[in-house]
């Protein structure tokens, strides 16, 4: 990587007071500051939504009277309540991890505990992030086994065994040393060899890895976790086929996933890009939805293709890591960025695995502020694939499938408007079925 802007640093020699100077202090405290803002707004979020969904519990609102029971109403409460609570806590660890790893030292520690053994070059730059990742995902590891067989176990929603959980995880496991090494080595040589401008080929090598992943996802990566399967239903096969003709939408294939082995969870969705685009239906979701129902499902899928969501959204994540690598590109040269986050920088050897994981702790920090544009354009494009979906099959089936899968995934028909601006990236049931008039 380019020097860092500091001639103390490149000389060796560090004065105590560039340790107080305004840039590093302010860092610190718009660090901690916004750490502790966001802290506070997500518990009053969390505990306005808690407070909205108990409130509403003992009722089923008049608009799903007639078609929710009191008893699914009541789960699907209990269920949300059970993971905003939990979401609590991992808020609460998740700060006190991230505070460990950058003010307290944690990062700062590890690296120099790894220069000392390695020396400085590529080999302890890669150690620091293998080191980091496999502690991260050890602090994670109790939390995922919570999520899976205390909190979906208790609400009847995980199929899993901890064999097949632990199978997963080493396969994912594998997955994220085989893609990830490279991927890794490849822009942390850039960061080291490509100059000044290092942060523009790094950000377009990115790019290219993530359209890579959505060609290979479904035929290499999925299968993997998944048995996928042919559809053998002939009825449904001709159903949705022609309403992909229709539509003007091909796919390479219709296939049926083994959901059921993980979850009682229903799904639908399109996976891959451009000739590996193919339609993948939950088992879970065929065997509760009725053939109109399905097609309604497909049909709002379809929309999102017909509005171009999805080259949107690729778009707009190709702007916004161009806009975070160049600003990647600009912290990592820079002395108070390192010490304002609690690092102490190499003096003699690369810091480019220490800028990418200091930028990478801290973007989140700063941008869950700007969360509500985000979901709000997400709802906008749930809300342009349901008209879609009215417009080319059955209101009332997608009215009806909708309902089935909120039940299903016990989705609460109360959250809190506020809340929703926030975390919700689908409309709550009741504004989807308003628009469309059900």
């Amino acid at each position: 990587m380019p020097g860092i802007v500091a001639d103390d640093l490149n000389s060796g020699a560090m004065p105590d007071s560039f340790l107080l100077s305004s840039p590093s202090m302010l860092l610190t405290l718009a660090f901690a500051l916004t750490l502790i803002a966001g802290m506070v707004l997500k518990f009053w979020l969390s505990a306005r939504q808690i407070r909205h969904v108990a409130q509403h519990r003992a009722e089923v609102p008049e608009a799903f009277s007639r078609t929710v029971s009191l008893s699914a109403h009541q789960k699907s409460a209990d269920y949300t309540i059970a993971k905003v609570r939990f979401g609590l806590f991992e808020l609460v660890l998740g700060s006190l991890v991230l505070l460990l790893w950058t003010l307290f030292g944690g990062l700062s520690t590890l690296n120099l505990a790894l220069l000392g053994w390695l020396g400085g070059g590529m080999g302890q730059q890669m150690a620091l992030l293998a080191g980091f990742v496999l502690i991260s995902g050890f602090i994670d590891l109790p939390l995922t086994l919570y999520q899976t067989f205390v909190i979906e176990e208790r609400f009847g929603f995980n199929r899993m065994t901890f064999k097949l959980w632990l199978i997963d995880l080493i396969k994912s496991s594998l997955l994220g040393v085989i893609i990830g090494l490279p991927i890794a080595t490849l822009i942390l040589w850039l960061m080291g060899a490509a100059g000044n401008r290092w942060w523009l080929w790094a950000w377009g090598v990115w790019m290219g890895f993530n359209l890579l992943v959505l060609l290979i996802y479904p035929t290499f990566i999925a299968p993997l976790f998944n048995k996928f399967s042919p559809v053998e239903d002939e009825t449904l096969k001709a159903r949705v086929t022609a309403l992909m003709q229709r539509c003007g939408f091909a796919a390479k294939g219709l296939f049926v996933m083994d959901g059921s082995r993980r979850s009682a969870h229903a799904n639908a969705y399109f996976t891959g890009f451009g000739a590996a685009k193919r339609v993948v239906f939950y088992d879970t979701l065929l065997a509760k939805l009725s053939a109109g129902e399905v097609d309604a499902v497909l049909a709002h899928e379809l929309g999102h293709f017909k509005h171009k969501h999805l080259v949107k959204r690729i778009v707009s994540m190709f702007a916004l890591s161009l806009l975070g690598f160049a600003l990647l590109g600009w912290l990592a040269t820079q002395l108070w960025f390192y010490h304002g986050l609690g690092v102490q920088p190499n003096l003699n050897a690369p810091n480019d695995a220490l800028a990418l994981l200091l930028f990478m702790l801290t973007v989140p920090v700063f941008s869950f502020f700007i969360a509500p544009v985000f979901t709000w354009f997400s709802r906008k494009h749930e809300f342009q694939a349901d008209a879609y979906a009215v417009a080319q099959t059955s209101g009332q089936d997608l009215g009806t499938a909708l309902l089935k899968l909120y039940e299903d995934n016990a989705s609460t028909l109360t959250p809190d408007p506020v809340y929703v601006k926030f975390h919700y990236s689908h409309p709550p049931a009741s504004e989807r079925l308003a628009r469309m008039r059900v």
